[in-house]
């Protein structure tokens, strides 16, 4: 079951992944926070969409720990 959530920002939408990816690898969130050293908050918002402002730098240590690319965490689809 694919764990992607869904934000419609004006003409569409956003795909947040993160919760997808990391049930795929078996890897908590928790565990994550830990080895990118990425706060427990940040990590969540991300997972659940209600960020607003995404760090690069955040995206990078994230991609980087699960061998991934941005777009496997993070999308936008044009309706």
């Amino acid at each position: 079951m694919e764990k992607i959530v869904r934000v419609k920002v004006g003409t569409g939408e956003y795909l947040f992944k993160l919760d997808d990816i990391l049930a795929k690898k078996n890897i908590s969130k928790n565990k994550i926070m830990r080895e990118t050293e990425t706060d427990f908050k940040v990590i969540q918002r991300i997972a659940k969409g209600t960020i607003t402002r995404i760090d690069i730098y955040v995206l990078a240590r994230i991609c980087d720990y699960l061998d991934c690319n941005i777009s496997d965490i993070l999308e936008y689809e044009r309706n």
